[in-house]
C-alpha cells in the first residue's frame, strides 16, 4: 500500500511559536519522504537540540533526539552501520555551526551518504534568543542588549570549503521548494548539505517574514519584490560533470561568490553538486569487501552475552 503524507505525521503535541519557520521545514519533509515513497522503517530522523531538536519527535520514521552539536556524529555512525537506511540529520544554526562546527567540517571530509539540514534563524530560540553564528556583526535582535559583537558565519562557504558534495539553501515560507530541494539532497549520492532561512517570530525581529518577503523594498516601477529569489530560474549552473580540477576549482568558486549575496537579494537554490566524489560507504567498501554486503547493522555481535563477530577490520578502516 502506498505511504501517504499522513503517514509521515505523528500525534505528538507541537508547542512551536506560531509563525515558526520550523513548521515549513518539517513539513516539507514529510511531503518529500511521502513523495518519494521512502518506507518509514527505512528512513531515520536525527535531530540535535533546541526548537528544532524536536523534529524527530513530528516525524513518523525511526527518530533519535541526540546532544548538543553532536547530531552529525549520531548519524554518520547509524548509516555507516545500516547504509540501506535512508538518513536525514537536522539541526539549528547555533547547534551546527557553534558547538557542532568541528563535527560539520570533519564530515565533509567524509563524504557519508546522508542528508544535514540546519534550520538557521540567527538566534538560540529555545534559551531566549541569544545571537547565533550565523547573526551578522552590528546587528541587534530585540532580545540582545547590544549589538551583535561577533562576525557571522556563512554556512554555505563553509560547506563548500568542509568538501560537501551537494550544498544548497531553501526557504521556510516557500514550502514546495523546499521539498523539492530535500528531495535532491536525498537523493544525492554523498553528503548534502541544506541551509534552511527561517523567521524566529519571537526573538528576531529582523529578519522577519516580511523582511524576506521586502515588503520594504520598491523598484523603479513602484512594485514590492522579495529579497528571496531561486538560482534555477537565473540559469545557475551548479554541477560538476567532469572529473576535473579546473571544473570543481570553477563551481566552488561561483559558489561561495553566490553564498555571499545577502541584504536586498538572497539566492536560493543548489550552490554546488559533484556526483563523482566517492560516498564513504564505498570507500570502507573497497578496503572490506564485503562490507555492503554484511554491514555492521546486519551481524550478529554476541550470542549469550558473549561476542560472536570480529570488527576489528573495520574500526582499523575508521581511523583518520
Amino acid at each position: 500500500m502506498a505511504l501517504k503524507l499522513a503517514d509521515y505525521k505523528t500525534d505528538v503535541h507541537n508547542d512551536w511559536c506560531p509563525g515558526c519557520g520550523d513548521f515549513g521545514i518539517v513539513n516539507a519533509i514529510q511531503m518529500a519522504l511521502a513523495e518519494m515513497g521512502i518506507e518509514r522503517d527505512k528512513a531515520a530522523m536525527f535531530s540535535g537540540i533546541g526548537c528544532s531538536g524536536k523534529t524527530s519527535h513530528f516525524i513518523n520514521t525511526y527518530g533519535v533526539h541526540t546532544l548538543h552539536g553532536r547530531v552529525l556524529t549520531f548519524a554518520q555512525g547509524a548509516k555507516i552501520a545500516n547504509p540501506e537506511m535512508t538518513v536525514v540529520a537536522v539541526g539549528g544554526d547555533g547547534d551546527g555551526l557553534g558547538i557542532g562546527a568541528g563535527h560539520f567540517v570533519a564530515a565533509g571530509r567524509r563524504n557519508v551518504d546522508m542528508t544535514y539540514i540546519i534550520f538557521d534563524n540567527g538566534v538560540y530560540g529555545l534559551t531566549k534568543g541569544q545571537a547565533s553564528p550565523t547573526l551578522k556583526l552590528g546587528e541587534k535582535t530585540k532580545s540582545l542588549p547590544s549589538p551583535n559583537t561577533n562576525s557571522n558565519v556563512n554556512p554555505i562557504g563553509l560547506a563548500v570549503a568542509s568538501g560537501f558534495t551537494f550544498v544548497a539553501r531553501g526557504y521556510s515560507y516557500d514550502v514546495r521548494h523546499l521539498k523539492d530541494l530535500i528531495i535532491q539532497a536525498v537523493n544525492h549520492k554523498g553528503l548534502s548539505f541544506l541551509d534552511v532561512l527561517q523567521p524566529c517570530p519571537t526573538y528576531n525581529d529582523l529578519n522577519t517574514r516580511d523582511w524576506y518577503a521586502g515588503t520594504d523594498l520598491v523598484e523603479e516601477a513602484q512594485q514590492r519584490h522579495s529579497r528571496i529569489y531561486k538560482l534555477e530560474e537565473q540559469g545557475f549552473e551548479p554541477v560538476v560533470h567532469y572529473d576535473s580540477e579546473a571544473e570543481v576549482n570553477e563551481k566552488l568558486s561561483q559558489a561561495l561568490i553566490k553564498s555571499l549575496e545577502w541584504g536586498n537579494k538572497i539566492p536560493i537554490g543548489v550552490f554546488y553538486k559533484n556526483a563523482l566524489v566517492s560516498p564513504y560507504t564505498q570507500r570502507l567498501q573497497d578496503k572490506i569487501p564485503n562490507y555492503l554486503e554484511n554491514p555492521p547493522a546486519k551481524q550478529n555481535i554476541s550470542k549469550n552475552g558473549h561476542p560472536i563477530t570480529d570488527i576489528s577490520k573495520i574500526l582499523d578502516s575508521l581511523e583518520v
